[in-house]
């Protein structure tokens, strides 16, 4: 399929303050706010110690003799950092904050792409709608960063509900003039094709052979300390709620291409994935969201009109995790908005891990599923 053509403006800039949240999660906070109290107690205890040292009684002989009093310090509460697109507990201590944002990457979901390079390190991916009933991959990179992750492909305008919620960047070979126009007017940056970490491999045909670098793009990217908000409302096993049984789900996209998983009793395997051997995306939950599905007002280079996914409003939800299915409902105020997820028991949370979002068409999407 013919992609579109390519957008070579420049970078963008990064998001205006105006569009950023004004805090992150709430949890985080709470978590950076002890870490902090418990360095100024240290800080202030060890300067006092120090001036109790520096200023004895001079004028005792015997002072000199004396030991300053013992000061002891409590241990600073031990605080579990979290990465926001995965909900894991991140090892060894390992910074949460990255100086490089979120990288969305556009994967073409093809045979022609086949094989596809850096799943496997993805911490999220969002399968959407593109023209001709087929799909493209947002990856989302953030804990780690491939040397080679594609082929990269183009954006849509459905990208800009996607990638907000964490104030990402995206890794595009370029777009039309029309989606260029409402990115920069939703202050996204992206980097297209001609950008550092991004290049042609010659062994393979176009469009079909721009890759990147991400650990390059990163290095161009605004550097920016902060610790993106949570993606999805994280939670732990124990929280899910029991659900009916379903192992194997099939993910209708409107006729032109289905996604099926079978669930191993780990992880939920894509058995029509164009992933290289050795590097899928192991997907320890499946989540579907039922989706509007417009028009975005232009046709491809074929003819083919161009969908706009909604991810705004709400509409069904369908959690697959452990083999199991819960049924709720997803709700998303605004383009920058968290995806929040309910039952009608309440607040339904997502067991920390590595998920995969199939934001399937309501109007002639279909999800089925079997129980064996």
């Amino acid at each position: 399929m013919a992609d579109l053509v390519l957008g070579r403006a420049s970078h963008g800039c990064r998001r205006a303050p105006a569009h950023l949240k004004s805090t992150r999660s709430h949890e985080f906070h709470e978590r950076s706010v002890l870490v902090r109290r418990a360095q100024l107690t240290t800080a202030l205890l060890a300067v006092t110690s120090l001036l109790l040292v520096g200023c004895g009684g001079g004028d005792d002989p015997s002072s000199d003799k004396q030991k300053p009093a013992s000061q002891e310090v409590a241990p600073s509460e031990e605080v579990v950092s979290t990465w926001p697109l995965t909900g894991l507990e991140a090892a060894g201590g390992e910074d949460v904050a990255k100086p490089h944002p979120v990288l969305v990457t556009k994967i073409d979901n093809t045979y022609a792409s086949s094989p596809q390079l850096g799943l496997g390190q993805a911490d999220m991916v969002v399968e959407e709608l593109v023209e001709g009933g087929l799909t493209r991959l947002a990856a989302f990179f953030y804990s780690s960063l491939p040397e080679k992750v594609g082929p990269v492909r183009s954006m849509r305008a459905s990208d800009i509900g996607i990638v907000s919620p964490v104030d990402a960047s995206v890794v595009t070979s370029g777009a039309a003039a029309p989606t260029i126009k409402r990115i920069n007017g939703a202050g996204i940056t992206f980097y297209p094709e001609g950008s550092q970490g991004l290049y042609r491999d010659t062994s393979r045909s176009a469009p079909y052979n721009v890759f990147a670098d991400l650990t390059k793009v990163a290095q161009a990217a605004e550097q920016d300390p902060a610790r993106p908000d949570d993606y999805l409302p994280w939670g732990t096993e124990e929280d899910f709620p029991g659900g009916q049984k379903a192992t194997k789900i099939a993910a209708s996209f409107g006729g032109g291409h289905t996604t099926n998983w079978t669930y191993d009793g780990q992880h939920y395997n894509n058995e029509n994935s164009y992933a290289a051997e050795g590097d899928h995306f192991p997907a320890d939950t499946v989540l579907v969201l039922r989706v509007q599905v417009g028009d975005a007002g232009y046709r491809d280079p074929a003819g083919n009109p161009v969908p706009e996914t909604k991810l705004i409003g709400q509409g069904q939800a369908m959690v697959f995790h452990g083999g199991k299915l819960v049924r709720g409902t997803w709700s998303k105020s605004d383009l920058d908005a968290p995806i929040k997820l309910s039952t009608k028991a309440g607040d339904l949370t997502v067991p920390a891990g590595r998920t995969w979002l199939e934001l399937v068409p309501a109007q002639n999407g279909n999800v089925t599923f079997t129980k064996r």
